[in-house]
């Protein structure tokens, strides 16, 4: 089996209702999936996370001509030369997001071909669902936060989730107060997280931290700039809340000296953008050392929500922390027209769990046609 192509979807589209975080907002969602065919007829699709005409630009002009001739299923090899050949001029941000995003593509071309669920091939147990946890509580333009807040707790609990993550950055004694107003629509059984987006200095996340260890919070996510380790530990050394971060980091080199030395609890790779399968895989082996949850970033199209849900059920981990309370995989519930709009069908949702896929590859077909409303290259 060879790569006969290698093509670039840039695709971007408009929201109905813009929303914000601490950091930015957000007027459209994009991305940008590759589609790798092969001499035999099998495609395979992947995602790359951040900038998407970057991406695909990078993909159009430099890595995806590296694979055409190779066999895709050779992923380890393949990984290894775009690696190589990239290495002198990015080590994570979109150079390593491109190479995710064939990564995941040459995985989902290997499972077709053995005709199993991508999970199934990696060596993740039978199961039937996962529990996940609601990604919103954005900040919205045109109402109160504490309503749109309140409004999205309330619908959560309605489809079935038993925990949720609240976007803080607002200001500290703000963030407090929306936190517990949840806190109190939801009821002391529901697991809430926060999530600031890397907002904070460390004095200003220990004071939050401080004034909401009696909400009960499962984790705080990116409290401290993403590049400062000795920022996370020295927030983690004075709050009772555990810790959580990674997504804004690339591959095993990347993640190795947070892992050890231990400076958050919950381990996030984006699997769109830390290396891929391959290297999320690596990435939890990593982790699994020293019994740190990894539990993906997941904020993408379709095709990154598969690829996160199918690396969660097959990843490596301790075998004494496989306590079924931990096992939550992100699901992102703001508008995002596509997750679902382009493909034959969305990975089955139901009472706040995923239904794992039991087609072969990622489980997810891309109608081609669809991709068209939302093109840009």
């Amino acid at each position: 089996m060879k790569v006969t192509s290698v093509t670039a979807h840039v695709l971007r589209a408009p929201l109905v209702e813009p929303f914000a975080f601490s950091q930015f907002s957000y007027s459209h969602r994009e991305a940008m999936l590759v589609e790798i065919r092969t001499d035999d007829g099998l495609v395979g699709w992947g995602e790359a996370y951040g900038p998407a005409q970057l991406t695909g630009t990078i993909i159009k002009e430099f890595l995806g001509p590296l694979l055409v001739g190779r066999d895709p299923r050779d992923v380890e090899a393949n990984w290894e030369l775009l690696y190589a050949r990239s290495i002198d001029y990015g080590q994570k941000g979109v150079m390593v997001a491109a190479i995710s995003a064939l990564d995941i593509a040459c995985w989902d071309i290997k499972a077709r071909a053995a005709d199993q669920p991508l999970y199934r091939l990696l060596g993740g147990a039978e199961t039937e669902s996962i529990e996940c946890y609601a990604t919103g509580f954005y900040f919205p333009q045109n109402e109160p936060v504490e309503v749109r807040f309140e409004q999205e707790a309330r619908q959560f609990l309605a489809d079935g989730f038993r925990a949720m993550k609240i976007k803080v950055g607002l200001g500290v004694e703000r963030d407090a107060e929306l936190v517990r107003h949840v806190r109190e629509v939801v009821g002391p059984a529901t697991k809430l997280m926060i999530d600031a987006n890397h907002a904070y200095t460390p004095t200003e996340a220990i004071a939050l931290g401080r004034k909401l260890e009696a909400a009960d919070l499962w984790w705080f996510e990116e409290p401290v700039s993403c590049i400062d380790v000795d920022a996370y530990l020295e927030v983690k050394n004075r709050i009772m809340i555990p810790l959580a971060g990674g997504e804004c980091e690339a591959t095993r080199f990347g993640f190795e000296p947070w892992l050890r030395r231990r400076a958050f609890d919950y381990c996030q790779p984006d699997i769109c953008a830390c290396g891929g399968i391959t290297e999320g895989m690596k990435i939890a082996a990593l982790a699994s050392l020293t019994g740190i949850h990894v539990t993906p970033h997941a904020w993408g199209s379709a095709i990154g929500q598969a690829a996160a849900l199918h690396f969660y059920a097959a990843r490596p981990r301790q075998p004494f922390t496989l306590t079924a309370d931990r096992k939550l995989i992100e699901c992102d519930r703001s508008e995002n027209p596509l997750r679902a709009g382009i493909v034959e069908a969305a990975i089955e949702f139901s009472q706040g769990a995923w239904k794992l896929p039991t087609a072969a590859g990622l489980g997810v077909t891309v109608v081609s046609e669809a991709l068209e409303p939302y093109r840009v290259v």
